[in-house]
């Protein structure tokens, strides 16, 4: 009975929701960076045959290898031609509607036909982009996921002022956030260990490639070269780092320390290796999935654990003793 009652507060431990409105604002924030990060080159990109670089029917034929159901943007472009828009004004109003739906979700406005939509389109441009997506994209389309399916609306959104209620459930809320963070764990823990098994990440060798191959030699490679003998500590430290934190990130004691350091991480990856949005997505997951402040730590724990009432205990208690005397 014990151990049952101890998996269900695991799987299902109180929340205030918090890491809900944190995880839709930053999402909003991503899809926005990658519209705009993206417009000049969005129809070089997604463009056909005769427009793109690599031609979208490529991205499009790897995708219905993998499954015919998966939704990639030939759908889109070609409904749209049905009503006369051609291909340049299909993928132009696809940027503009994830223009718009990065803003509406920015500030928590009709939350879950807002998060699906998304979700559907960013999906259909990272698979129709083919050889050109890379861990941030697919990263996007499972925070966007866990944003779908998640309990609306959030403490933070406008839905909430509008409806005048959040969430009933805070355990519902709490199993959602549950989820997110095993599946970061099981992400770090076979990312890390696929690196330790391999000699690159041991020597040096992978973090070298990384800093000074085209296009992410941000740092001048004599920079690099000065600094090779801190290139093997390094990777040891980042594979040491992703395959502990499954085991760190949930004692509370290493639990800052270790959010810290693998933000920092891929603070590092963004700023020296100009890979943003994936160093945002990966920052905006984490602090989702696992910081929390002082306030609302202690407010969880309440809720997780309420005190009952003297009239409850009274209660109770002559429930008991009735059954003792039957």
């Amino acid at each position: 009975m014990r151990l049952r009652d101890n998996n269900f507060q695991f799987l299902f431990p109180a929340d205030s929701g918090r890491w809900l409105s944190f995880l839709r604002i930053g999402l909003g924030l991503q899809v926005l960076l990658y519209v705009l990060f993206l417009d000049r080159d969005w129809n070089l990109l997604f463009g056909g045959q005769h427009n793109g670089l690599l031609g979208r029917d490529l991205g499009d034929a790897m995708t219905f290898v993998q499954s015919p159901f998966i939704p990639r943007l030939a759908w889109i472009i070609s409904c749209l031609s049905k009503v006369g828009l051609n291909e340049n004004a299909a993928l132009a109003l696809v940027w503009w509607s994830l223009l718009v739906l990065g803003g509406l979700m920015l500030m928590g406005l009709f939350c879950r036909p807002v998060a699906v939509v998304t979700w559907f389109l960013q999906l259909a441009c990272a698979k129709s982009s083919g050889l050109l997506s890379y861990g941030a994209d697919n990263l996007t389309t499972i925070g966007l996921f866990y944003l779908m399916i998640a309990p609306f609306p959030d403490p933070w959104s406008i839905d909430r002022i509008l409806r005048k209620r959040t969430t009933n459930d805070p355990r519902l809320l709490g199993f959602h956030r549950r989820v997110l963070q095993l599946h970061l764990c099981l992400i770090y823990f076979f990312s890390g260990l696929t690196k330790c098994l391999g000699a690159g990440w041991w020597n040096g060798n992978n973090l070298w490639r990384s800093l000074t191959i085209p296009p992410f030699d941000v740092l001048p490679i004599h920079w690099v070269a000065t600094l090779g003998f801190v290139l093997p500590v390094t990777g040891i430290v980042i594979c040491l780092l992703e395959v502990t934190y499954p085991f760190l990130i949930w004692w509370q004691p290493s639990r800052k320390a270790m959010l810290f350091a693998i933000c920092a991480m891929h603070l590092g990856i963004a700023l020296l290796m100009g890979m943003v949005l994936f160093g945002a997505i990966m920052i905006i997951l984490n602090l989702a999935a696992f910081w929390l402040d002082g306030k609302s730590l202690t407010s969880e724990t309440a809720l997780a654990n309420p005190q009952p009432s003297q009239h409850t205990a009274e209660s109770l208690a002559a429930e008991k003793i009735a059954a003792e005397g039957i």
